[in-house]
C-alpha cells in the first residue's frame, strides 16, 4: 500500500534556516526505509504507513526542544489510488489493523499509554478522511471515541480535534488515527497542524 505525507516546517525565528536543516538531520534514521525528498515548499516521506508519524514527531521534536515556537502542516496519506503501490510501503492488511472497531479502539489506546514521553509540550488539531464506500461514519464516530479517551484529547473544534499534552503520546494518537480507522486497505488521509512553544497558549 503506497503510503507517505507531505510536511511543511515552519520555525518563528530568524534562524529558521538552521532549524530546519538541523531538523531535517533528525529523519537520518528513517532513511533505509523510506524515500525522503526535499524541496522549497516540504518533505515528501514515502514509506511504512507505521514509521511516517514516529518520523514527523522526531522531525519536529529536533526544530521545537530548544524553544523556538515552530508549527509543523502535514497532510498525510494511505492508500491512495492515484498513486502506484512501493515497495517501501508495508501494506497493514491482516494485522490487528483489520478487527472490529471495539478492539481497534482498545489497541490504539494501549498504544498510546505505552508511547514515549519526549518532554515536549505540543498542541495539535486533525482532520480525519476514511474516503470510499462503507461505513465511513461508523469509522469516524469509533476514532472520536478513542480521541476523547486518548489523555491528550482538548476539544472538538469546527472541521477538526484538538490535542494537547506531551509531543510523545500526541504523536502516537495521531498515528493511532491514522492507522486503526478506516477501511486498512482503503483509501485515508489526514491533515494536521502542530504548533509547540507558542507565545498564546489557548
Amino acid at each position: 500500500m503506497f503510503s507517505g505525507a507531505q510536511v511543511s516546517l515552519y520555525p518563528m525565528s530568524d534562524n529558521f534556516v538552521g532549524i530546519i536543516l538541523k531538523a531535517i538531520g533528525a529523519l537520518e534514521p528513517y532513511r533505509a526505509n523510506f524515500r525522503i525528498e526535499t524541496d522549497d515548499m516540504s518533505t515528501l516521506l514515502v514509506g511504512p504507513p507505521d514509521q511516517l508519524f514516529p518520523a514527523m514527531r522526531d522531525l519536529f521534536a529536533a526544530a521545537a526542544n530548544g524553544g523556538t515556537h515552530c508549527v509543523l502542516a502535514a497532510t498525510v496519506s494511505r492508500g491512495c489510488p492515484g498513486e502506484p503501490d512501493d515497495p517501501i510501503c508495508t501494506p497493514i492488511e491482516g494485522s490487528a489493523f483489520d478487527k472490529p472497531l471495539p478492539e481497534r479502539i482498545a489497541a490504539a489506546l494501549a498504544a498510546v499509554e505505552s508511547a514515549p514521553r519526549l518532554g515536549l509540550s505540543v498542541a495539535a488539531q486533525f482532520s480525519l478522511y476514511p474516503l470510499g464506500n462503507g461505513h465511513h461514519m461508523d469509522e469516524i464516530y469509533g476514532c472520536i471515541e478513542f480521541l476523547k479517551n486518548s489523555g491528550v484529547f482538548d476539544r472538538s473544534k469546527n472541521f477538526c480535534t484538538k490535542l494537547r499534552g506531551d509531543a510523545g503520546p500526541v504523536f502516537a494518537t495521531l498515528s493511532e488515527a491514522f492507522l486503526r480507522f478506516g477501511a486498512p486497505q482503503g483509501h485515508v488521509a489526514l491533515d494536521l497542524k502542530v504548533s509547540a512553544n507558542s507565545p498564546s497558549k489557548i
